[in-house]
């Protein structure tokens, strides 16, 4: 199952439904944006308020009505909710509209099949995508619904075709799964290696399109994709940065950078880069790169800090990075280029830089230098205590 043609024609109308959570996105900005890197021209958006999701069709029959008249009268080919459907929901809204309706996360999904670049990658997307259709096998063919006979299918007990699909599904979900864990086995093998000599690893994390990738370019002078749409990046990418020493040499670190997370970022998808994310979880720092000159960025930095708890990296030291400072217009220029920000209780350091300019990159590198430099001391004073 995929999205409904992904030309430049295709159109989809925009749904939202508030159910009074703080993150609602009332213009629907983002779900707009995942349509566009999509393939889909939005041509309407619609956002309406429930106490609970109707569970027959998420919005209720009369809403589903409006949502017709509306697909109908501004042309759209199919219908994008910003949240996510259950299968019955989804079938329910398909028969009663007349054509194709899909939620969020199979537009994330759709998305990362798109970007996805590496074996790695390809493998990680095609998992969350295969989980995600177990689920739903029962929503799109009639054909399911046949008997498949036994010897020369005829008479007798038989497979019916959604029991051999489900199966064959389940088979290819163990094999991803086991193709995975090998890739895994792979990239732990790499990571010891790296932690026996010693290296000072560096992860970027963060929002997508926050501008990791292009940080992580200017930092060690790479050419990583990096462009202003979400998901740029899927494939985690790790270089090797020399940082220069005032008083002469230098010390080499390793940088990584990773996925970008968004809000409802699909569960399926977390398990299924958990090989990539580890990068995140086995650094000895962490570089959350959040966009400063977006007007919801603390409830991007609650996200991104959300879904590093899920993947077990919550107490990996952590600083932001406010990027794209050079965006922000000339009242909101900080005082201060490094300061501290409260989440939580918690007072993490925080910079301020441009990324695209390269404005206080210098003042970055030598920070991480110094991190970098005492992480050392620190080993070394745990190894002479040792041998003593």
């Amino acid at each position: 199952m995929t999205l409904t043609d992904l030309s430049p024609s295709a159109t989809a109308l925009l749904v939202g439904v508030d159910f009074g959570a703080p993150h609602f996105d009332e213009e629907l900005n983002e779900l707009a944006q995942l349509s566009l890197t999509a393939g889909l021209a939005p041509v309407h958006r619609l956002t309406c308020n429930r106490k609970a999701p109707d569970a027959a069709m998420f919005v209720g029959s009369g809403k589903a009505d409006e949502i017709k008249e509306l697909a109908l009268l501004h042309g759209a080919s199919e219908v994008l909710f910003d949240q996510s459907l259950s299968p019955a929901q989804q079938r329910n809204l398909e028969r009663h509209l007349g054509m194709p309706v899909n939620d969020r996360t199979m537009l994330i999904l759709q998305i990362f099949a798109q970007r996805a670049r590496s074996h790695e990658g390809k493998l990680q997307v095609e998992l969350a995508r295969l989980q995600y259709l177990s689920t739903r096998l029962v929503r799109r063919w009639s054909h399911l619904e046949r008997q498949r006979g036994g010897i020369g299918n005829r008479g007798g007990p038989g497979e019916t075709q959604i029991e051999l699909d489900r199966r064959m599904i389940g088979e290819s979900i163990k094999r991803t799964k086991e193709r995975l864990s090998k890739v895994k086995r792979q990239r732990n093998t790499q990571r010891k290696q790296r932690e026996r000599n010693q290296v000072f690893n560096v992860s970027l994390v963060g929002y997508t399109n926050a501008g990791k990738s292009t940080l992580f370019n200017a930092l060690v002078k790479a050419r990583a994709y990096a462009a202003d749409q979400l998901f740029a990046t899927l494939d985690t990418t790790t270089r090797q940065l020399y940082l220069p020493h005032d008083g002469g040499g230098g010390s080499h670190l390793s940088l990584s950078d990773t996925v970008g997370f968004i809000r409802d970022l699909p569960h399926g998808l977390v398990d299924a880069f958990e090989a990539t994310l580890q990068e995140a979880t086995s650094a000895d720092l962490l570089l959350h790169v959040v966009d400063a000159s977006h007007p919801n960025y603390p409830e991007q930095i609650d996200q991104v800090m959300s879904v590093l708890q899920d993947i077990g990296a919550q107490d990996v030291p952590q600083w932001l990075i406010f990027n794209k400072i050079d965006a922000l217009p000339p009242e909101k220029h900080p005082q201060m280029l490094h300061d501290l920000y409260v989440h939580e209780g918690q007072a993490l350091p925080r910079m301020f830089l441009s990324a695209g300019t390269g404005f206080n990159l210098d003042g970055l590198r030598q920070r991480i230098l110094q991190q970098a430099q005492a992480h050392a001391d620190s080993l070394l004073t745990l190894q002479t205590a040792h041998v003593t």
